[in-house]
């Protein structure tokens, strides 16, 4: 029996060869050069050394010597742990055999592949854990492998997963400084950047570089059925920004209504996958991870296909990073939701103010000074001229009621003084003697005065619904019903007139004033019109 004591060159060569691999600090070509190196030292045509993935279940990376580009690419995918190599990760020892297919383990090899009969297989093993196996067949002079090959090849795979270990730390240390110094830099934004797509570009940007990926999206919600893509960084970043997707239909939609993460290593594989969107540009694998505020999930962060290999495939801690960086995107998103909601609310708030004002002023000086007006010409009454100052006496008139009509639509007082239900009785009783269209009214569920916010804005949408029926809708009816259900308040206005198509009109000031309002109070507002059937407007708020 032959020695299993390597010869002194070969010796050398080993040492000299671990020097080399503790200097290198990539995995990746710490890797490639193990690879090499088993096949020197041992005179194997071809090597190749298998990554196990953290599950140990299955190979995550393969790294070849001796096959060249095109033939790699003739076999096709690279294999994953079946066979022979599988055996190795089930059973971590050492294998060495003269031929693979007189194993009944072995299960062939697929088309154009090189034949390949001698095989060594060693695993890669460092304090009881196997990080992968080193696989050598068809030595150069034709012999099988020897003792003194498989102890030599024992040893460089002792060498080689301390080498691995230490290149593993090195990269975890740089990845978790380069991440602590992009959250920072994010923390940072947060506090003195007031842009929300400034904000959510600058994660997007950091995120792309951390999880290696080739594009990362940020979507929001847009509206109740759709989501729109606010901001991209990556391949194709310019085209995507600004696409829709159907909340019901994809899986960033399916992500935000669960409100957790997922991870998908074949996309085509998933159902909630939207085909369309993904095949844009060809994705592969990809992550979807909620921002979530208050247990409330407010928008999605996607990436898809990791850049290190073809076939590479997020990890569990990428999903982990991704939702570091959503909590972030999450705060941005929901202040700039928040200071806006408090510069909207000021607006409405002192544009209310403002109305107060002017409608006193109406009422007060500029009625008084009409009345006045008056009085001065009923003491005129008899002399000359009757006619003119008829005139004059008629135009004075119609001038004082058209400004207590303003006065009343700026801030009608009675609804100060009285509360919602009086204010909409004067209102609709105002509206169906100036314009001839019948108003039903029924609020006598609304008995007790509410939040000054609430009455305001119902009395507001109202009055904005029956201004538009008038402008637009040829209408014969108005039915106007407000009701309180529990600590909800309603209010519905419908018509009878040509209506329009929500899909296509685009809203008018009227309408986007409407939501503003509503949205001020957590509340929900549905317009439902057709050019045939009218319009209806119904509002829910809290009380």
């Amino acid at each position: 029996m032959e020695s299993a004591t390597p010869s002194e060159p070969r010796l050398r060569a080993l040492l000299e060869a671990g020097m080399a691999l503790a200097s290198e600090l990539s995995l990746d070509s710490l890797l490639q050069r193990l690879t090499e190196l088993a096949a020197e030292l041992t005179g194997a045509r071809y090597a190749a050394l298998g990554v196990i993935d953290p599950s140990g279940s299955h190979l995550e990376r393969f790294i070849t010597f001796g096959v060249d580009d095109e033939t790699r690419a003739a076999i096709g995918d690279p294999p994953h742990g079946r066979g022979i190599l599988g055996a190795l990760i089930t059973d971590a020892r050492p294998l060495r055999l003269h031929a693979i297919s007189d194993d009944p383990r072995s299960v062939g090899f697929p088309p154009r592949h090189p034949p390949m009969s001698s095989f060594l297989g060693v695993p890669v093993l460092l304090r009881g854990v196997a990080y992968g196996n080193l696989y050598l067949t068809e030595k150069e002079d034709g012999s099988d492998f020897s003792d003194e090959d498989q102890a030599l090849v024992e040893l460089l795979a002792s060498q080689a997963a301390v080498a691995i270990e230490n290149a593993r730390l090195y990269e975890s240390a740089t990845r978790w400084s380069r991440q602590l110094e992009s959250l920072i830099e994010v923390s940072g934004a947060l506090s003195r950047e007031t842009d929300l797509h400034v904000l959510l570009d600058l994660v997007a940007r950091r995120l792309l570089e951390l999880l290696d990926a080739r594009v990362v999206t940020v979507a929001l919600p847009a509206g109740e059925d759709d989501l729109r893509i606010v901001t991209a960084a990556g391949e194709g970043a310019d085209e995507l920004v600004g696409s829709t997707m159907s909340l019901a239909e994809t899986k960033a939609g399916r992500v935000l209504e669960r409100g957790r993460s997922e991870r998908i290593d074949a996309v085509v594989d998933d159902p909630e996958v939207h085909r369309g969107f993904t095949r844009r540009f060809g994705a592969r694998a990809g992550i979807w991870v909620p921002l979530v505020v208050d247990n409330r999930p407010i928008g999605v962060i996607t990436a898809y296909d990791k850049l290190t290999a073809p076939d590479a495939r997020f990890s569990e801690d990428d999903v982990r990073l991704a939702e570091t960086f959503a909590a972030r995107a999450a705060v941005a998103v929901e202040l700039s939701e928040r200071v806006a909601r408090d510069t909207l609310r000021r607006i409405v708030a002192a544009q209310e103010l403002e109305r107060q004002r002017l409608a006193r002023e109406l009422h007060d000086e500029t009625g008084q000074a009409l009345t006045s007006i008056l009085l001065g010409l009923k003491q005129l009454e008899g002399t000359e001229s009757p006619e003119a100052l008829h005139a004059v006496r008629e135009l004075v008139v119609a001038t004082l009621q058209d400004v207590r009509r303003l006065a009343v639509e700026l801030r009608p007082k009675v609804l100060d003084d009285f509360g919602l239900v009086p204010a909409l009785e004067r209102l609709t009783q105002g509206f169906a003697e100036h314009t001839g269209i019948a108003v039903d009214l029924e609020a006598s569920t609304i008995t007790e005065r509410l939040p000054v916010e609430v009455e305001t804005a119902i009395f507001r949408i109202v009055q904005e619904a029956l201004t538009n029926v008038v402008k637009h809708a040829r209408a014969q009816r108005v039915s106007v019903l407000v009701t309180r259900a529990g600590d909800r308040i309603k209010a519905v206005i419908e018509d009878d007139g040509t209506g329009f198509d929500p899909a296509t009109a685009d809203g008018g000031i009227g309408l986007i004033g409407m939501r503003e309002r509503i949205e001020l109070l957590d509340g929900s507002l549905v317009v439902e019109s057709s050019a045939t059937s009218g319009t209806t407007i119904a509002v829910e708020v809290p009380a």
